[in-house]
């Protein structure tokens, strides 16, 4: 089998970016882990949805290590939680994994919710068969019916799917799963068209909606309906956090248990929840106005984001933190940015700096609320200049840690003669984090001269940690899975 480490190209080979400054390739492999951890397949600010599955499908081929391709797709769903640019892949693999006897095991451990199954077959009828006659692979095929055994009668009646091109009773019908205590019923269900979906929260409104007779009864009926799905659990965290809003509104006697699961640190590990999905939340309820409600459910917000970052590394010495907040930052990469920028300065204490055209130091209290502190750390727009970072740092610094999409343009050089300055200025040689929050394929920094990291999920945090040991964490997480 071949190395991740023999397979890199030469580190300093010289590019464009796509804002038409002077940049670094990345290897193969590195794009595309930046491209699986930053993509959720949508329109981007250098990049719309579909040239992002065209430069998966190019990279994914690129590759010749397909074990590595493989385990970076279970790593992307599996430890970041991303949905729709793994099931592409998965997809795009049907073609590539031909002769490898580890495929079957690719598509059992890529499957991390029902509904991944009938993602990924829809993605390959869309792209990679004949809609009339469609030929499944048989890997595909025996991973998916092992994959049934993850799930119960709960899992598989709320993702049937019934509206979909593509069906839950399709897969089965497909795969043949062999059935097991905990689901054998509910699949026999399934392939009868009996199997009902009673328990999730959309199911009991919905009830609730068709018992009603009056507006006074849909009232206490939604309401009871609230209360029945918090108190017993279930209800899922990130529906939970969605319905926010609906519960303050048609559930008031429910807040106090809606907050205590959000705090629950259980609850948050398993949800998987990307860390600015909190900040999105509480955005949306503080629009609402003021009550008692509401102010504990951004308490309790609060108290849940800084569980779910909790694995944030604490460094030795100096560190300073840069956020791109320049015109091509907009939307999730800015947002992100300042979010997890505003994490490492709270629990670090350290330097922070944000640029566009130009770089400035930010002020900030240690103490407030990694949200309040993110407030003023907010995209403004402008270009993208990286040398100003190193030409305004006005101290030692033991690491750099940059957020950005690294697509510098002012001067349309790279920073590297800045770099060096600012290196020989203060007589030190810092670590550097290239943080990439895009995915586009390019660098500022020479990769085998920077820590590479990609994606919007604290679980760089715990990459992080390893990084100043293992300067090739990230790729030895990803090589660590088991196929």
């Amino acid at each position: 089998m071949s190395k991740f480490n023999t397979t890199m190209p030469k580190a300093k080979t010289k590019t464009t970016n796509l804002a038409g400054g002077e940049a670094y390739s990345q290897s193969n492999e590195l794009a595309l882990v930046s491209l699986l951890l930053t993509s959720f397949v949508n329109s981007q600010f250098y990049r719309d949805g579909n040239s992002s599955l065209t430069d998966l499908k190019n990279l994914s081929e690129k590759v010749k290590d397909k074990e590595f391709v493989a385990k970076a797709a279970i790593f992307a769903r599996d430890r970041f939680g991303m949905r729709s640019i793994t099931h592409a892949l998965a997809g795009e693999l049907t073609s590539q994994l031909s002769g490898h006897e580890w495929a079957k095991d690719f598509y059992d451990k890529v499957v991390v919710r029902v509904d991944d199954m009938t993602e990924i077959m829809s993605y390959y009828i869309n792209n990679k068969t004949s809609k009339d006659n469609p030929k499944f692979p048989n890997a595909l095929k025996k991973g998916f019916a092992k994959a049934f055994d993850k799930f119960d009668g709960y899992n598989l009646s709320k993702y049937k799917g019934e509206n979909k091109e593509f069906k839950l009773v399709d897969v089965v019908n497909l795969v043949h799963p062999v059935p097991t205590d905990r689901n054998k019923e509910a699949l026999e269900l399934l392939i009868k068209g009996e199997l009902k979906n009673t328990q999730t929260w959309e199911s009991k409104l919905s009830e609730a909606g068709q018992i009603a007779e009056t507006k006074e009864e849909l009232e206490n009926l939604k309401s009871d309906a609230w209360s029945e799905l918090i108190s017993t659990g279930k209800i899922g965290y990130f529906a939970l956090l969605r319905n926010l809003r609906n519960i303050i509104t048609q559930s008031p006697t429910s807040v106090k248990g809606a907050c205590d699961m959000l705090v629950n640190e259980k609850l948050i590990k398993k949800s998987r929840i990307l860390p600015f999905r909190f900040a999105t939340a509480y955005e949306e309820i503080n629009k609402i106005g003021s009550s008692k409600e509401v102010r504990d459910v951004l308490i309790a917000i609060n108290q849940a984001l800084d569980i779910s970052v909790a694995n944030v590394p604490k460094f030795d010495g100096e560190t300073l933190v840069v956020m791109d907040v320049s015109g091509s930052m907009s939307g999730r990469a800015s947002e992100t940015a300042s979010l997890f920028g505003s994490i490492l300065a709270k629990v670090n204490n350290c330097d922070v700096m944000t640029f566009a055209n130009n770089a400035n130091y930010m002020s900030y209290n240690p103490m407030d609320s990694v949200l309040t502190i993110r407030n003023s750390f907010r995209f403004s727009g402008g270009g993208t200049n990286f040398k100003s970072i190193f030409t305004t740092a006005n101290k030692k610094y033991d690491r750099i840690i940059i957020l950005s999409d690294m697509q510098g343009w002012v001067g349309y050089t790279t920073p590297s003669a800045e770099f060096n300055q600012y290196k020989n200025k203060f007589g030190v040689n810092p670590f550097v984090y290239s943080w990439d929050l895009a995915g586009y394929g390019t660098l500022q920094f020479p990769e085998n001269n920077v820590f590479a990291l990609a994606g919007f999920s604290d679980k760089v945090f715990d990459i992080m940690k390893l990084m100043e040991v293992d300067k090739k964490a990230l790729f030895n997480e990803i090589k660590a899975i088991q196929l």
